[in-house]
Order: C-alpha cells, then sequence, then structure tokens
C-alpha cells in the first residue's frame, strides 16, 4: 500500500496547488523574463540565454566547460549544443584545455566580446525597468530567496 493512498484529491486541490506551487511561479517568472529578455536583445540577434553564457565567458582566460556548465545550471550536452549558434557566428571560440586534452575551454573571440559590449546597455536598461516596476519587491531578497533555491 502506498503511502499516498489515503489521499483524497478534490477539485479544490488545483487551484491550491498553482496556488502555492514554488515550481510552478518560478517557471512561469523564468519564462515571462525570458520572453522580456529575448526582445530585448532581439536587435542584436541574441537570446537571453546566449548573453548569460556569453558574460560567463567574459574572464581574463578561458574557462574550462565544466564550470560554465554549472553557473548557467546546465549538463555539458546542452552546454555544448548553446555554444555550437554563437560558434557558427564568430562569437565564441572551443579550444582543447592544455592541462587536460580531454577537456575543453570556451571563450569570446574579438567579434563576440564587441557584442557582448553592445548588448550589456540593453541589460542593462531592460534590468533597471524591470526593477522599477516591481514597486514594492525588495529585489535583493527575492535574489537571495532564488539563489537559496539554486
Amino acid at each position: 500500500m502506498s503511502m499516498n493512498s489515503n489521499v483524497t484529491l478534490s477539485h479544490e486541490t488545483a487551484p491550491h496547488v498553482r496556488d502555492h506551487c514554488l515550481c510552478l511561479h518560478a517557471q512561469r517568472a523564468a519564462r515571462a523574463l525570458a520572453r522580456r529578455f529575448d526582445e530585448a536583445f532581439r536587435p542584436l540577434g541574441l537570446t537571453n540565454g546566449q548573453f548569460s553564457l556569453m558574460m560567463a565567458l567574459n574572464r581574463p582566460e578561458p574557462p574550462p566547460m565544466g564550470p560554465v556548465a554549472t553557473l548557467l545550471a546546465m549538463d555539458r550536452t546542452t552546454l555544448t549544443a548553446a555554444v555550437k549558434p554563437l560558434q557558427r557566428r564568430g562569437l565564441v571560440v572551443v579550444t582543447p584545455d592544455a592541462r587536460d586534452r580531454r577537456g575543453r575551454r570556451l571563450g569570446l573571440t574579438g567579434e563576440g566580446h564587441d557584442l557582448l559590449a553592445r548588448a550589456l546597455p540593453i541589460w542593462i536598461a531592460s534590468h533597471d525597468a524591470l526593477e522599477a516596476e516591481m514597486t514594492g519587491v525588495d529585489m535583493d531578497a527575492l535574489r537571495a530567496g532564488l539563489k537559496a533555491i539554486s
């Protein structure tokens, strides 16, 4: 007998779950944010995910794939797929890791760095506008809560 065999599922359960489910609210918020930033970056031919990936590569030394995947909460296969269109556009370069020939390092090209520099003011303006719209929300507490979950 399963532990849930005594649970009664009523029609009132759906609104309760809808109103209290953190996963649902996080997914909806993530999709709304993604649409908003995708639209903002559209003139540059970037998505919000590509912006985040390129920003993660904005380092003095090209990072290994593992730490980038961890930062972006992706597995390596998903990261590899996300890098390919940026690589085809000449924005990102993938090189063998000199310390571990099986590993790969990801770096911005000059063109990638230039595009990221053009994207940053768009991100700043979009982020400022979003925060200005969210009056009454403690943005630092929101960020802290999201970080705590992840």
